[in-house]
C-alpha cells in the first residue's frame, strides 16, 4: 500500500482486471454484457470497438463500479489496483484518484451553477493531497494549461454554459486529471465535436496517454484513432467479447460518389407529398446578453433535406431550437408554410434532440413515453393510444418487446429511434434533427439516416439535419448551409458547397475530413 492507502502497482503489473462480468436488466431478460473478461496492464491503452448496443459502455463503466439504471451485476468481479469498484468503500478510494472517466457528454461532468475555476479547485482538493490555497490555485492553472485552455481570471470565472462544446470537453478532461489518475476510461470523448475540434481533442488525449505509466480503456467508433493510440483492441458483439488482438490500420478512406448536384448520386426517391417549408429571415438570438445568431436567413424547401454544418460553438443547436420554437428570437422571423396533410397533433415543426437519453424519462417505460403524449396532446383513448404506439415503433423499425423497457435498458440506437417515434407522435410536418447520429457507430448511424430518408418518402416530411458529419451531409442532404460565429457564411446545393467551398470556414471543416466527402464529376 502507498500514499493514502491506494495500491501502487509497478508498470509490469496488471492495473485493472475484469473476470466473468455479466450485466442484465433488473426486471429479467437477456444480459447486455455476457461473461466479459479482460486485463489491462499499467502503461497500456486498450481499445474497445463494436456496434451501438454491443455492450461497450457497460464494459467501460464497470471499471469504476457504475451500472446504468435498470441493470444489475449478475455475476463476475472487477478489480482496479487491487480494489473492488463496486464496493462503496473501495469506490471512494478509487474514483477520481486511481480511475477517472471522460465521456461524450461534458455537461454531465460539470456543475452548471459553479464557475469553472471553483469546480477544478474542488476536484483538486478532494482527489489529491494538495490542500493549501496557493498550491491548489497553481495546480488549477497547470491543469487548464495542460488541456490547452487559458488560466486567466476571466476564464476561471465563467460558468459551463458560457464556454463552447470543445472547451467544455477540455474542462471535463482537466477535472478527470485533477487527482493524477493511473487509469482513464474514455467513452467516445470526441463523438459530439466537429472535425476540427475532434482532431484537436484526439491529439490532446494522445499526449495525455503518453504520460508515465498511465493506462486507458478507450471506447470509440473511430478506427483510425484506435489504431493510432491503442496497444490492443477487443471487439464486442451482442454483449460478448469476440476477439482481442493488435489494432489494425484502417483502409484508406474512399471518396463519396461524384455528385454535381447534391444528393444526385443517391437513388432517386419518390416525390413526397408536400409537407411544408421553413423560411428564416434575419434571425437573431442571444443567450443572456451574449449574441449567438446574427441575421441568419435560410430557406428550407418542402420535402427536402437541408443540412446545417459548422464548428462547435457556431450556433447550430441554438438555430435548431429557434426553428422548433424552443429558444426565443431576439428579432427576425421563422415561418412555416405547407399544404396537404392533417393539422397534426402538435406543433408542425418538431425537434429531435442529440441526447436521446436526456430526452426520455429514465423512470418511464417506452410504452408510457409514447402513449402519454398520445393520450394528452393527441386526446386518444387508451386503447387507440396503445395501437398508435405500436404503429410508431414499426415506423422506426422497433419491435413491440421494447414497450416494457426503460431507456437505460436500450442501446444508443434504440433510444434514438424511440425518441424519434415519440416526436412522430405529434404528426410533425418538419423534423429538425440535432446531431442525432453523433453517439452512434457508423452502421447504426447509417440505419438511422436511412430511416429518415424513408420517413421523408412515406410521410412527406421536410428534414433539417444539424450535424458536424460532413460525409452524412454530402450523402443525404439536398442543400447545405454553413454556420460560422452565428452567421450563415455559405449555402447552396451540397454538390457545390462541399466540392468547391468558397468560405474559409467551410474549407477548414473539409480539411479535417479523412479524404474528400464528395468528388467532382469526371
Amino acid at each position: 500500500m502507498t500514499g493514502r492507502g491506494i495500491p501502487g502497482p509497478r508498470a509490469a503489473e496488471t492495473l485493472a482486471e475484469i473476470s466473468g462480468l455479466t450485466l442484465g436488466p433488473v426486471a429479467g431478460g437477456p444480459p447486455v454484457l455476457r461473461d466479459a473478461s479482460l486485463s489491462l496492464p499499467a502503461g497500456r491503452v486498450l481499445g474497445v470497438v463494436g456496434r451501438s448496443g454491443s455492450g461497450k459502455s457497460s464494459l467501460a463503466h464497470g471499471l469504476f463500479g457504475h451500472v446504468r439504471p435498470g441493470l444489475e451485476v449478475r455475476s463476475g468481479a472487477v478489480r482496479v489496483a487491487g480494489l473492488d469498484p463496486f464496493d462503496r468503500s473501495d469506490a471512494r478510494r478509487l474514483r477520481g484518484r486511481v480511475v477517472s472517466f471522460l465521456g461524450q457528454d461534458p455537461a454531465s461532468a460539470l456543475n452548471p451553477a459553479l464557475r469553472i475555476g471553483g469546480q477544478i479547485a474542488e476536484a483538486v482538493r478532494l482527489r489529491s493531497p494538495v490542500k493549501d490555497r496557493d498550491t491548489v490555485r497553481a495546480r488549477v492553472g497547470e491543469l487548464l494549461l495542460s488541456v490547452r485552455l487559458p488560466a486567466d481570471r476571466e476564464f476561471l470565472g465563467r460558468l459551463p454554459g458560457q464556454v463552447s462544446g470543445g472547451q467544455a470537453q477540455r474542462v471535463a478532461l482537466a477535472l478527470a486529471l485533477a487527482g493524477r489518475p493511473r487509469l482513464l476510461v474514455l467513452d467516445e470523448p470526441t463523438s459530439g465535436l466537429d472535425p476540427v475540434l475532434a482532431d484537436g481533442m484526439r491529439a490532446l488525449l494522445a499526449e495525455v496517454l503518453c504520460q508515465g505509466d498511465r493506462a486507458a480503456l478507450l471506447v470509440s467508433h473511430d478506427p483510425a484513432w484506435i489504431g493510432s493510440v491503442a496497444d490492443d483492441v477487443v471487439r464486442l458483439e451482442a454483449g460478448r467479447i469476440t476477439g482481442r488482438g493488435a489494432p489494425v490500420a484502417p483502409s484508406p478512406p474512399r471518396s463519396r460518389a461524384a455528385a454535381q448536384d447534391g444528393g444526385a448520386h443517391r437513388e432517386a426517391a419518390a416525390e413526397p407529398t408536400v409537407a411544408g417549408a421553413l423560411s428564416v429571415r434575419r434571425l437573431r438570438a442571444v443567450h443572456g446578453r451574449v449574441p449567438v445568431l446574427h441575421d441568419v436567413s435560410l430557406t428550407v424547401p418542402a420535402g427536402s433535406c437541408t443540412a446545417v454544418v459548422g464548428a462547435s460553438g457556431s450556433g447550430k443547436t441554438t438555430l435548431a431550437r429557434c426553428l422548433a420554437g424552443l429558444h426565443p428570437k431576439a428579432s427576425g422571423t421563422v415561418e412555416w408554410s405547407g399544404t396537404g396533410g392533417s393539422a397534426g397533433r402538435g406543433a408542425p415543426v418538431q425537434l429531435v434532440a442529440q441526447d436521446a437519453r436526456g430526452a426520455l424519462n429514465p423512470r418511464e417505460s417506452v410504452g408510457v413515453a409514447l402513449t402519454r403524449p398520445l393520450r394528452g396532446v393527441g386526446g386518444l383513448p387508451t386503447r387507440d393510444a396503445s395501437d398508435e404506439a405500436v404503429r410508431l415503433l414499426g415506423l422506426v423499425g422497433l419491435d413491440t418487446d421494447v414497450l416494457g423497457r426503460r431507456p437505460g435498458e436500450l442501446s444508443g440506437g434504440q433510444r434514438q429511434r424511440v425518441a424519434l417515434a415519440r416526436t412522430l407522435a405529434a404528426e410533425p410536418r418538419v423534423l429538425v434533427c440535432d446531431e442525432i447520429t453523433s453517439a452512434l457507430d457508423p452502421d447504426t448511424a447509417g440505419r438511422v439516416l436511412d430511416l429518415l430518408d424513408s420517413l421523408r418518402r412515406t410521410l412527406g416530411l421536410t428534414v433539417v439535419m444539424v450535424t458536424h458529419d460532413l460525409a452524412a451531409a454530402a450523402d443525404r442532404a439536398d442543400q447545405v448551409a454553413v454556420l460560422d460565429a452565428g452567421r450563415v457564411v455559405e449555402a447552396g446545393r451540397a454538390g457545390s458547397v462541399l466540392v468547391n467551398p468558397e468560405h474559409p470556414a467551410t474549407r477548414n471543416l473539409l480539411a479535417h475530413e479523412d479524404g474528400p466527402v464528395l468528388t467532382a464529376p469526371e
